[in-house]
Parts: C-alpha cells; structure tokens; sequence
C-alpha cells in the first residue's frame, strides 16, 4: 500500500519544498483547500481530499477533513488485524504522515477584531487531525511545527524515522494544542479563577541561567497579551538574564504608575531610589543621589524619552540596564559606547490583569495591585499642606513596588529613603528614616499595630504619614501623631508585596 501524507497548513513557509521531498520518496500527498491549490499550483502531484472522502467542503470549509475515511486512515493501528481488516472493509488507505498547522488564533485574538471574527480563527479540523495523529504516533509522523520539517527530512535521508522522534513529534502537538486550548478557554470565558487554570504561554527564549548560574530558565510570553515584557526592543548589549528580567519588570511598572516625568533605580527586585522631576534628567539625578551606592549595577526606568543629557550621566557609572519608551539618536549613541549595557525600549505599558506565583504543587493566582486608594481620610487635628499631600500620594506610589515591610520617606517628589524586606515594621522604618534625612513624609504599606514607627519618624523630623488604617490599635498611632503635632492620613488600602 501506498503512503500517504495528509498537509493541511495555515502559514506555509516551507511546505513546498518537504512537499517535493515527500514526492521524490515515493509518497502520495492528499490536501486540503488553500493548502491544495497552493501545492497544485506549484506543480505538486496533490489529491484533494474531498476525492478521497467522496464528500464536498461544507459550511464555508468548517467541514472537510471530519471523516471516517481521513480519521480511520490515521488511527488504524497497523498491528492490529482487526483495525487494518476494518478499514480494508472500507476501502481507507492508512495515512503516514499528518503535517498540520492551526489557524493564528493566537496572533487574532489580540488584534481588534470582533467577537465574531475572532471565533472563525478558532481552528477544529487541524487540531482534531493532530491529535488523532499524535495517539497513533508509533505509526503516523506528525508535524505541527514547520521548524520539524528539515528534522524529518535529515532522518529519512539517513533511516527509518525512529520511535523517539516520533513520539517527540506527539508530544510537541499536545504541547501545542494544550497552550491553543487554553487561550481559547480564556477568550471564551473571560473568568479570571475559572474550575481549570488554562494558561496559554509560548516560549520566548531560553536564558543563560536563572537567579543563580547553576539554575537552568526561560523565557514564555503570553499569547493573549501584547504587554510591556514580550514586546520590548534591545537597542543595545546581549539578551537579558533571567533576573535582568524580574528586575526590569518592576522598574517598569513602578514607573509607568506616574503620570509625572519619573525615574527609578532598582537592584534586587525593589527601588534603591525613586523621584519625579521636570524631565527625565531631572528625575534621574534626584533618584541616583537617593543612594549613589546601590545604584551601582542596578537597573533605571524612565517613562519619558532619554536624552543626551541624561545619556551623559548614566554611563558615568556601571549600570546593567537602562529601559525606557524612548531614546534620542544622540542618548543611543552614547550608551552604545558601552557595549555590555542593556539598552530597553519599551513598546507597551504594563498589561497584566493577574499575577501568577508557583508553590510546591501548585500556582497561587492574584489580581494586579492596580487600586490606590480607597478612602482617603486626614485621621489627625492638623491637615496637609498641599505640598505635603502630594508627597504622601508620592510615597504610597512608591511603597507598592517595596518588598514588604515597606517604608519609604519622601519630600519634593523624591523617595529619599527606602526600607523593606524585613520581619517587623521597625527596622525598615529605621533603615528609610537614616538614609533620608531630609525627608518630610512617611508612607507604609500596612498599618501600625503599636506608635513606635510614630515615635522613630518624629525623632527624624517627619511632619506627615500615609498609612492603610484599618488596626484595632490604630488611635494609638493617631495619638502619637497628635503629639507630635504631625499629620497623619489613612487610605484604606495596604499594598503588600511579599
């Protein structure tokens, strides 16, 4: 019996020439619809499928491969007599080989199309095929992925194609068909804790290593979202470390939470100096002059245009990454002087609706921290200046993006001190109130359950804290502040980031 090869392809790059390779090793190749006429009109030898099936495409091509004759043909086991006496009963010719790829559903669901529209991208008769396929793979050669053409092709040039690149081949099609079932699931339900977490996440890239060398990673988008972290551009210096990537995601973040010219130098996961000013210099020369010392091989954010100006400055120190929407040819010929600084231009602003954290068997799902504040109420007898508040609105902006116990002091726009990570509210408030001497206001991500946080800050010469509220003990806080003659506001919304 003749082999067959069954090619029903969406994107066809390559096709033509493993098509004229089947051929030339004596096997037959039915199609379907585009793929037909293609292969036809480039003088390959192809059957229609409907001539096999002795049935017509119907319903606009929704139907046209869900046959017995074209599923009997893939999943006979050919060991099994009665499966190989069954389909002779019925004149179906074993298929060999299934070369498919799916309808970009993928790529459309992100473009503005209907819902309508999107829904014919959802492709039935290519994953049913691929499936079939990859169960009986001891005897049919899938190929989902066009990079496995030339794999194929080198290992039938040599020998039989053998059980393991087989069941490869399978297994790269659950692979697949898993990550387009689940964006599916999530375009269609649209819940965000549905019964089965469906994520759908195709690898970007394989990184060096992870946190630390020995750790091996790598890289997946999301193929639902066109977010800051798979669409970005390197202008500059190889591709990014695993922890280069934590770090500049929420550099990014942090900035992109400021409508105001705003810069942030982070190393290790949280700001080591954070300030907004007229203009990217501006901000940049407050935030590095927070802590010229742990900005030292750290990453900067700007969520404005970086200038020659401010070029000019950053490359007077060591810095992993600068990242920003924007560059000026002269800013980028500068930083291009230095070859191994990764240079990041950020295309999207943050998309992300949830956060996804694994544990020991299993995943932890949250929403973003995306609300701010509550409601706002001045708990103490003094009020705010104007420029107080917005130093306190300042400096719960930036507590959001502190590890946990957060504490960051501010004054003029400038986080001038910055504690976090710790087990107990105090020692980061110790840590944030001796780096930032000048400071005015006091933000925290949590409340206080006791006033000495209160007592340490009046020491410092703190005149306004910003705080959730919401601890049984919290009068004692107030009260403090009441004696110190500060002000203190409550938001009503914590912003822990453990």
């Amino acid at each position: 019996m003749k082999k067959r090869a069954l090619i029903s392809v969406y994107d066809k790059e390559g096709i033509l020439e493993f098509a004229q390779f089947l051929v030339t090793k004596g096997i037959e190749i039915i199609s379907t619809g585009g793929t037909y006429r293609y292969l036809r009109d480039n003088r390959i030898p192809v059957i229609e499928v409907s001539e096999i099936t002795q049935f017509p495409e119907i319903l606009d091509g929704r139907v046209k491969t869900l046959h017995p004759v074209i599923h009997g043909g893939i999943l006979a086991i050919r060991d099994n007599q009665h499966h190989m006496n069954k389909i002779g009963e019925h004149n179906i010719n074993t298929i060999d080989f299934v070369i498919v790829n799916l309808y970009p559903f993928f790529q459309k669901v992100k473009e503005n199309l209907t819902f309508e529209a999107k829904v014919e991208f959802i492709d039935i008769g290519g994953p049913t095929m691929l499936r079939a396929a990859a169960k009986n793979f001891q005897d049919v050669v899938v190929i989902c992925d066009k990079n496995d053409y030339k794999i194929v092709q080198e290992q039938m040039n040599q020998t039989d194609i053998t059980l393991d690149l087989k069941r490869r081949l399978a297994g790269k099609v659950f692979n697949l068909i898993s990550a387009y079932d689940g964006a599916i699931s999530q375009f269609m339900l649209n819940e965000a804790y549905p019964a089965f977490y469906n994520a759908s996440f195709m690898k970007n890239k394989t990184l060096r290593y992870g946190e630390n060398p020995h750790q091996s990673a790598s890289f997946y988008s999301n193929t639902m979202v066109d977010g800051a972290m798979n669409t970005f551009d390197i202008l500059n210096g190889k591709e990014l470390s695993y922890n280069n990537l934590k770090d500049v995601d929420i550099a990014w973040k942090a900035v992109s939470d400021f409508e105001e010219p705003a810069c942030c130098a982070l190393k290790h996961n949280t700001p080591c100096g954070f300030a907004i000013g007229k203009n990217s210099f501006d901000a940049y020369i407050k935030a590095y002059e927070v802590d010229p010392t742990s900005i030292f091989g750290g990453i900067v954010s700007f969520n404005r245009k970086v200038t020659k100006e401010v070029a000019e400055e950053m490359i007077k120190i060591f810095l992993e990454v600068i990242a920003a929407p924007e560059y000026d040819n002269d800013a980028l010929n500068i930083l291009r002087t230095k070859k191994k600084l990764h240079v990041i231009k950020f295309n999207n602003k943050p998309q992300d609706t949830h956060t996804l954290v694994s544990v020991d068997g299993g995943i932890l799902v949250q929403s973003e921290d995306r609300k701010f504040i509550d409601d706002l109420k001045i708990v103490t007898k003094l009020k705010p200046t104007d420029a107080q508040m917005k130093d306190l609105l300042f400096a719960m902006r930036v507590v959001k993006f502190v590890k946990s116990n957060a504490i960051v002091v501010a004054h003029n726009g400038v986080a001038v001190g910055i504690g976090g990570g710790q087990v107990n509210r105090i020692w980061p408030a110790l840590d944030a109130l001796k780096r930032g001497k000048r400071a005015t206001v006091l933000a925290s991500d949590a409340f206080f359950p006791f006033r000495d946080v209160v007592d340490e800050a009046a020491k410092y010469g703190i005149q306004a804290i910003i705080q959730p509220g919401g601890s049984l003990k919290d009068q004692d806080s107030i009260d403090a502040s009441n004696e110190h003659q500060m002000v203190m506001v409550f938001t009503g919304v914590r912003h822990f980031k453990h």
